[in-house]
This record gives structure tokens, sequence and C-alpha cells, in this order.
């Protein structure tokens, strides 16, 4: 699908170097990362720090923009600092969480914090949209279904709530836009990011102004689309001081983590899927063209285009995958970086019988997962007994997610013009866990591909960052040197049955069985946060 807009890069205008280098950068929910590559995708040098998150009270997340920024140059110093000639660099790029943006002022300062992207206090938001425009119409549009995460609620959010702050914002950026942006000073953003904020033409690949000014916004809040690996500008001398990079490395445009991940492992056209294991899981299947029918979006799946070309795909996945094992790890006393008790707890939780003693659990935790679209859903450990101890706790929390996988994605490979995947491509810190691999391979009776990448979604920024900088003609020139290893997860042939048993006949009806008490409860959660702090549920 192409472009409506010109593209301006000539690759004969960039000065040639032998043995160049990329940097990939990765701002994810969880951690930011910085790797050096060579052209074929061997990483020589890497950092990470914790993303700096901040949670100033139920269902509110959000982050600093300059804090991102510190974070983002103290990596890239680390990583680069590792390397022996670092003028090798050509070229770097930046891939990012999908729907947190930061608002800017006319000087390119940050107006207000990023809010994060899952962030549920912009439930009311969502309803406006609903009521001004039609989930429906939204859908048909922008291939969203309507939840409150997308960037359009955030930014009417920040208008009703923040006003000092909305007077001066003049311009919105992803996270990687903004990272991208303090590089190089070029404001821009790829399809693969703007298709996260419900505001995108899906069809048309362009900005749908009739639903912004709807929304009481104007267009030109939203930044310039570029194809993903476009040509930005150098590194700015500023930012080469602060970040270690020399100042002739070029700086491309990123885009969405789960759709640079894709890049890396080769997941571009159907019959393919990728399965991303990070704070979020997504599923992630291209398609020829995107789905119509309104039940797609009433079953809370979301199209985007992918960060080169602007080829369509559909998302399933779950909000809180990685977030859940966190969750559980941290409910056990296990701290984050004791990486040995929580070796013992999975091999505690392997030597649990399938079906963890009857213990099963729903991963709510955030919002409901496909095929459900419901904000106010939470989660659920159920079937507990005085024998339910921390393993089979754990392993439930597993078996969870492998079958909130199988549920997300079994009622949307019944819609014609998706394609039943030939090949499942997994990739994520997840991958790393062997127990959650091979449940997950046996509950959906598929075998998994775990493509064995140093930090896939680092990688897939990397690679736009040589096609801006002209160390490579185009994508399948990228994709065609990069060497690395991949091993198979096969299923468990003797539990293929029990947890097939298990998902029919308890984890399936699951959600609908607890759904109206966990509304009761969310409603009186929210009376009693009004009356803790005199505001609303909205977030006031």
């Amino acid at each position: 699908m192409p472009y409506p807009y010109a593209v301006h890069r000539s690759l004969a205008s960039l000065p040639s170097m032998t043995d160049p280098l990329l940097v990939g950068v990765d701002v994810g929910s969880t951690n930011v990362k910085a790797v050096v590559y060579e052209p074929d995708g061997t990483a020589i040098a890497r950092a990470t720090t914790n993303t700096l998150t901040h949670y100033p009270r139920p269902g509110w997340a959000f982050y600093r923009a300059e804090e991102l920024w510190v974070q983002v140059t103290r990596v890239l110093r680390e990583a680069i600092g590792q390397v022996a000639e670092p003028r090798r660099i050509a070229g770097v790029a930046v891939a990012s969480m999908g729907e947190a943006g930061v608002p800017l002022d006319a000087r390119g300062t940050p107006t207000a914090d990023v809010i994060a992207w899952f962030d549920t206090r912009t439930r009311d938001q969502a309803a406006r949209l609903d009521a001004l425009i039609g989930k429906d119409t939204l859908f048909a549009r922008t291939g969203l279904s309507l939840e409150p995460i997308w960037s359009l609620c955030k930014l009417l959010w920040l208008q009703q709530h923040e006003p000092d702050a909305w007077r001066r914002t003049v311009r919105w950026l992803h996270v990687a836009d903004y990272v991208a942006f303090r590089l190089c000073g070029v404001p821009a953003t790829d399809a693969s990011l703007a298709s996260r904020t419900l505001a995108l033409d899906l069809h048309r690949l362009r900005w749908d102004e009739e639903i912004i000014r709807t929304a009481g916004l104007q267009p030109d809040l939203f930044a310039p689309l570029v194809p993903g690996g476009t040509l930005l500008q150098p590194v700015t001398p500023e930012a080469a001081r602060e970040t270690g990079l020399p100042a002739g490395a070029r700086v491309a445009a990123g885009g969405h983590d789960h759709v640079c991940g894709a890049l890396a492992v080769g997941v571009t056209q159907p019959g393919t899927m990728l399965n991303s294991l990070g704070t979020a899981e997504a599923l992630f299947l291209p398609l020829e063209r995107p789905l119509t029918d309104p039940a797609v979006g009433h079953q809370g799946y979301t199209h985007g285009a992918h960060v080169v070309g602007g080829q369509p795909y559909v998302l399933a996945g779950q909000h809180t995958a990685g977030a859940s094992i966190e969750w559980v790890r941290e409910l056990l006393g296990l701290e984050d970086d004791d990486t040995a008790a929580y070796a013992a707890l999975i091999a505690e939780a392997e030597r649990v019988p399938p079906g963890s003693l009857g213990a099963c659990f729903l991963p709510h935790l955030r919002l409901a997962n496909p095929p459900h679209v419901d904000p106010k859903a939470r989660g659920a450990l159920v079937g507990l007994t005085a024998n339910t101890g921390r393993a089979a706790v754990a392993r439930a929390v597993i078996e969870g997610l492998a079958l909130g996988s199988r549920r997300a994605l079994e009622p949307l490979l019944t819609y014609p013009g998706v394609t039943a995947p030939r090949e499942i491509v997994t990739i994520g810190g997840g991958t790393r866990n062997r127990l959650l691999m091979g449940i997950k391979a046996t509950v959906l009776n598929h075998p998994f591909t775990v493509a064995e990448v140093d930090e896939a979604t680092a990688l897939g920024a990397a690679l736009l960052g040589g096609l801006g900088a002209g160390v490579y003609a185009d994508v399948p020139a990228a994709l065609a040197p990069l060497r690395y290893t991949r091993s198979i997860v096969e299923p468990t042939a003797d539990h293929v049955a029990t947890y097939d048993a298990i998902y029919r006949e308890v984890y399936q009806s699951l959600y609908a069985t607890l759904a109206s008490l966990n509304h009761t409860i969310s409603d009186q959660q929210a009376r009693l946060s009004h009356e803790r702090s005199g505001v609303n549920s909205g977030g006031r």
C-alpha cells in the first residue's frame, strides 16, 4: 500500500561508508534499551535501564519526557562506550510503545506528563468519542476498536483537565518520535505509530482530519507522516555530546515496538504470525487488506500499518502478559533482580501437574483482552483450595496467559481475510520462560518458532536506521544478511487434551461469568476513590 506523500531520500547523496554500525533504541514499558549492531544483525554492544514510571493512583501511570530522554542518553552512552570506533555508527532509529505521546509547545518543550499507554483515566474521553463519532465509524476508518488507551483519548483528557498545559500545546509526538526529535530536531511520525492514535485514516494512510476536527482538535497538532526508515537529519551537535553518537550519524523515522520486532524477524506477509512477548503480548498477523466487519471492532481487535510499506495487519493479544508475570513475582515476594529465585520458582511450577490443581488465572489486570472490550474488567485467580501453594499459583498465571492467547486468537481466525498462520514466530523477554513457551505451544497445539535475536525490537529500529543512512537499499536488502538462530518449541502431545478441556470447560466462560461482579467492584472502587480524593473516576 503506497503512501500518499513524497519521500525525500536520495541514497546517492549519502556518503559511502565501509563497515558501518547501526544503533537501535527501544523505549518500552519496562526497559529502555540501546543496542549497537553490525549490518548482519550481530549485536556488539548493549545497555539497558528500567523505564522510570510513576503511579500516582490506581489506574493512572505516567512518564516524564525529560526523564525518558535522560534514560535514553544514559543507555546510548553506555552502549556506545563499548564500541572501539564510534565514528563507524552510520544510522540510528527509535522504537517505542505505541499510544503514549509527548505534548510539546512551540519551542519543543514538553507541556505535560506523558500518560502511559495502559493508563485508564481516559474512559470518559472514549465515551465522548463514541457519542460524537461512534465506535463503528471509528473502527471503519481507523481500524481500531474504541478503548481508552488511544492517543486521541489522552489528548482530550489533557484538553479537559490541564487547560494551562493545553493552551501551550502545539504538537503531539509519540515517545519514539520525541526521542528522534531530541536527536535531530525534526518532528515526524510513521504510520505504525500513527495507527495507534485513533486519528489515522488506515485505508489512505493519512491523518483523518474529519475525525480530528469532530473531536475538537486541530490536524496540525499531529506530526508530519513519513514512512519508517525515512532519513530525518543527522544527529545534532548537542545530541552528539549528550549521547556519544557521532555527529554525522543519520537519524531515521522509527516505529511501534511490536511492529519493529516483526520487521526484524521477517513477519511481513499473510500466513505468518508474530507473537511478541513483552509487558504486553501482541499476536500480530499481516493482512492483504483491513477487515471491515464491525464485529471485529466489537471484539477488541485492532489494525495498524506495518513499519515499512504501510501494509495492514490485525492485532490481538493481552494487555498484561509480562506484567502478569511481574505481578505474581511481586505477590510471592521475589525481587526483580533475583534471577536465581525466579528460576527456582519456575522449576517448582514445572513440577505442578497441568491444570495447576484447579487454579485458573484470568489475566485482565488492566483491561479486558480480545475478544472482549471492557475497561471495567478485572483479573481473577479462581479455583483455589488449601492445596494451592506458590508453585501452583505461578503455574496458574502462566497457564492463564497461554489460555488467554488462544482465547484472543481463535475468534479472529474465523473472519474472512485472516489467514491461519503456518508459522508462529516468537520474540521478546517471555521467550526465555521455557515453561510458558511449552504451555503456549501445547494450548494452541501448534509449534512455536523462537527467534533467538538480540533484542528484536531494537534490531528492527536499527534496520530502519540503516535504511535512512543508506546502508541498505530497501527492506529485502536489510533482511537478507541477518543471521540468527531459530529454535522450535513443540506441543507436549500428552497434555493437549487436558488443556483443551480446561479451555473449553473453564477458561472460555470465565470472563462472562465474572463480568457483572467485576463491573460492580469497579463502580464501587470508583465511588470510593471519589470520596477519598474529591475527584470523579474520569480523573478530575
